[in-house]
């Protein structure tokens, strides 16, 4: 089978004849190598540290890490390979590679709205939200995004266009007009109450938690937006969705899949506990035992 087109279908994306074909090649797999690194790394510095467990924002992460996961393994299908990834598409992944975006999308604002709830009411916080009931919030959206995965390949491919434009177009508006507010907020926060406080530990906790998800928050939308504007322009103007040969080489599909990397790296950078747990349990005993 020829290395550049097969006759499935299954071939690179692009033929490897010239120089900027084999880079973008070399690039999708490192892109796709990358997050799934980096993300298991912090999953597992997360599993390994029982402080970190005990926290409900390191369970956000848990979850975002996961679907960040999945998201490289269908990168490699959807990213690398002459596949469309679209409804009509023959090779398409029937919903399920896009889905692993939307739950990334869901995680980050549902870690925000809880950082949010925890610095403005710490005391309704504790009780209200209790380990329980956050992975009870984590299990509904993810038993959310399979639904809609559900629907989309239960109905006919116009209807699943049409939900899916519309529904999208309103979750991006409401959730970026949230997103935007809840930082705004947060800032505030960080900047003024807590500076009321006297100094200790906990108070600088909560200010590195607050600066990180609102850091965190910012990138997202940075990596985001040209998709929601993208979408936006799909459902008003009836523009192609889909101009592309695949997401490997879409650049707003390339770019939100960047937010995979650097949404892990802005965790282990951010919480000296991660990283710390990452660098001497993770990566250090990893490299012993290749050495070993």
């Amino acid at each position: 089978m020829n290395i550049s087109q097969s006759s499935a279908g299954l071939g690179t994306v692009l033929p490897l004849t010239s120089f900027e074909n084999v880079l973008l090649f070399l690039f999708n797999v490192i892109h796709a190598t990358a997050i799934i690194f980096l993300n298991v790394s912090v999953f597992l510095s997360i599993m390994m540290n029982r402080s970190l467990r005990s926290e409900n924002r390191f369970m956000y992460m848990l979850s975002t890490c996961l679907s960040d996961i999945c998201l490289g393994v269908s990168y490699y299908y959807v990213g690398v390979l002459d596949v469309r990834d679209y409804y009509d598409s023959p090779t398409r992944t029937l919903y399920i590679a896009p889905v692993f975006l939307g739950l990334s999308f869901m995680a980050i604002l549902a870690a925000q709205a809880d950082r949010y709830h925890a610095v403005s009411a710490p005391f309704k916080y504790s009780q209200r939200m209790t380990r329980n009931r956050t992975l009870l919030v984590i299990l509904a959206y993810w038993l959310y995004t399979f639904w809609i995965v559900a629907v989309n390949n239960l109905v006919t491919v116009g209807v699943a266009k049409k939900v899916t434009g519309y529904c999208a177009f309103v979750a991006n508006i409401f959730s970026v007009i949230i997103m935007i507010g809840l930082n705004f907020k947060l800032f505030f926060i960080a900047r003024f109450q807590l500076e009321r406080e006297p100094p200790s530990a906990e108070r600088d906790k909560k200010r590195a938690s607050i600066y990180l998800i609102i850091i965190v928050a910012m990138c997202f939308l940075i990596a985001w937006l040209p998709l929601f504007i993208n979408v936006i322009v799909c459902v008003f103007w009836g523009a192609a969705c889909y101009p592309f040969k695949n997401d490997g080489t879409d650049p707003v599909r390339i770019l939100a899949r960047l937010n995979a990397i650097i949404t892990p790296l802005l965790y282990i950078r951010g919480c000296t506990a991660l990283r710390n747990t990452l660098l001497n349990k993770v990566w250090r005993t990893q490299c012993c035992r290749m050495k070993g």
